[in-house]
């Protein structure tokens, strides 16, 4: 059977409290298929801002602290393992990733390592930032998973036989498969007042503090069909437009039930 693990933690990103979100009630046809883990605490290492430090350095500690918390959510799917046999395949993916499963072909996984190449969509699942590959969903057989965030930090990249210093790699491997139709990540389909709190608290929360971007910018974004701060950019970097994808390049539950998501089509 089946089994999805849930994480959510009771702090963000950046450290902020936060209330939970999933209610496994909205979901009670899947319960026995849902595993739900929540995280209380901080994780170990969390290092202390001091406001007499340069802005530099607070902002690369906030960046650290992100990253500890991002792993402890991603390493918590562990202890939701104790059910699983050791030819069980594990994925990993953030919430606002789709993954194309079908595509995957899971019965001659092996020994592969799989990253799929999602679409990286903005604002409306149609909007699309085609400059940027995102590799997302990652699987493995749980016999040979070291660790979610070992999966998770794993380059995108075949590696061929020559390139010894992969024997030695944590994150450099020869048998990786990389799913090119892989799926969605649906980044942002929010209201701008959301985003603004997503982007204050999320893993870079620290580069959109030095940015200065607000909620006017945000707005401006979004009207504007533009992305000023995206993956691998720096969020004072020239704006970038997005194109669009057609009722094809979309999820199918999505292109079957346009009327339903209406608002977050861009027409």
């Amino acid at each position: 059977m089946d089994k999805f693990i849930v994480i959510e933690a009771r702090h963000s990103h950046s450290g902020k409290k936060k209330n939970l979100n999933f209610d496994i009630e909205n979901y009670k046809k899947f319960r026995d298929k849902i595993i739900y883990k929540v995280i209380d605490n901080e994780p170990d290492g969390i290092i202390k801002i001091n406001e007499s430090d340069s802005l530099q350095k607070q902002s690369n500690q906030k960046r650290l602290n992100s990253l500890k918390r991002i792993e402890q959510s991603y390493d918590a799917a562990v202890k939701c393992l104790k059910d699983a046999n050791s030819e069980d395949i594990f994925t990993l993916n953030d919430s606002d990733e789709i993954p194309k499963y079908e595509n995957f072909n899971f019965k001659n996984i092996k020994n592969y390592i799989l990253i799929a190449k999602l679409k990286l969509c903005y604002f409306k699942f149609n909007l699309y930032y085609d400059l940027h590959p995102w590799y997302g969903t990652r699987a493995c057989k749980i016999k040979n998973l070291l660790s979610p965030t070992w999966l998770k930090y794993i380059k995108p990249k075949k590696y061929p036989l020559w390139r010894l210093d992969t024997f030695f790699s944590k994150t450099k491997y020869m048998n990786i498969k990389i799913i090119e139709d892989g799926g969605w990540h649906f980044s942002n389909l929010k209201s701008p007042e959301e985003i603004e709190d997503k982007m204050l608290n999320f893993g870079h929360h620290n580069e959109v503090e030095d940015s200065g971007i607000g909620l006017k910018d945000i707005k401006s974004m979004i009207n504007e069909k533009k992305v000023m701060f995206a993956h691998n950019r720096k969020p004072n970097d020239p704006s970038i437009n997005l194109s669009r994808l057609t009722k094809d390049d979309l999820p199918k539950y999505v292109s079957d039930n346009l009327d339903k998501y209406e608002d977050w089509i861009d027409k």
